[in-house]
């Protein structure tokens, strides 16, 4: 039972929703964008969120897109994690979409609170880090559209009242050869130990991770060492680990030395599956 009380509006447009932002901040009721809604109900339960408002996005039409536009897969950020994970159109985003919770919770679970939520992982946007996709964000100086990787760092960067409303990735990138792997201490619908996608582009891996560090992420200097040949098997996979971009991070689900073991031979089924490296 949530234990406070709180105004629940349903915009039907994006410019009403940062307009009902603006009004409800300056009436200090600290309002939230809401989209699936499961972390914010959880946390709120748990006394760890406490808002007088929230704006659900689901009414506002694009952002309940799911469609190929040009050479772009467009996906609107209400759109549940099942939806996208049972239209396998570009595989690598069905497969990182299917990796958060249970299949009952990712009806609810969308991938626009999935990517903007509190819960550390994240492992929705695995997919959309490799796939080079693009975030729509709205704010109150309208759209801007931004690549994922230069919006993503540790979590998606928004300015105060701007919310994401759609993602996009080239539907080209469907033809990729492609892994994802989903790690964890015992059954599949716990955190992960480490979540990783990665994929292979004009003869480079591109690879994302969740669970390593206290954030997801994709290193473009783990990427120029995983990459380069020079440097036999050993060495591309230790050089790699060495330039992650935070401390490994221990926890329940296991301790830093564990999971560097992990990461490694993650790395190393990486380059035999994607780069023909073998033992």
């Amino acid at each position: 039972m949530i234990a406070f009380n709180f105004e629940y509006y349903k915009p039907d447009s994006l410019d009403e929703a940062v307009k009902l932002y603006k009004e409800l901040s300056k009436s200090g009721k600290e309002p939230l964008y809401y989209s699936g809604g499961t972390e914010i109900i959880t946390m709120a339960r748990r006394n760890d969120l406490v808002t007088k408002a929230v704006i659900d996005i689901k009414g506002i039409p694009e952002c309940n897109v799911f469609e190929i536009k040009g050479n772009q897969l467009i996906i609107g950020a209400a759109v549940t994690l099942n939806h996208i994970a049972e239209n396998k159109l570009i595989p690598f985003l069905s497969e990182t979409a299917d990796f958060p919770a249970d299949h009952t919770s990712r009806n609810k679970i969308t991938v626009g609170g999935n990517i903007c939520g509190k819960i550390i992982y994240k492992e929705a946007v695995l997919g959309h880090l490799i796939g080079d996709s693009s975030v729509s964000i709205y704010g109150k100086k309208g759209k801007r559209i931004l690549p994922i990787i230069q919006a993503f760092n540790q979590k998606l960067q928004l300015k105060k009242g701007e919310f994401l409303f759609q993602l996009s990735t080239e539907i080209s990138y469907s033809n990729l050869p492609y892994i994802s792997v989903k790690k964890t201490k015992q059954g599949k619908m716990e955190y992960p130990l480490i979540s990783m996608a990665a994929l292979k582009k004009n003869n480079n891996i591109q690879m994302a991770f969740s669970g390593v560090c206290s954030f997801p992420f994709r290193s473009m200097e783990m990427e120029k060492y995983i990459n380069n040949k020079t440097l036999n098997k050993e060495q591309r996979i230790e050089q790699a680990i060495s330039h992650l971009p935070a401390p490994i991070f221990g926890n329940i689900q296991g301790s830093s030395e564990y999971k560097r073991f992990v990461l490694r031979n993650l790395l190393e089924y990486t380059l035999e599956t994607l780069d023909g490296e073998r033992r």
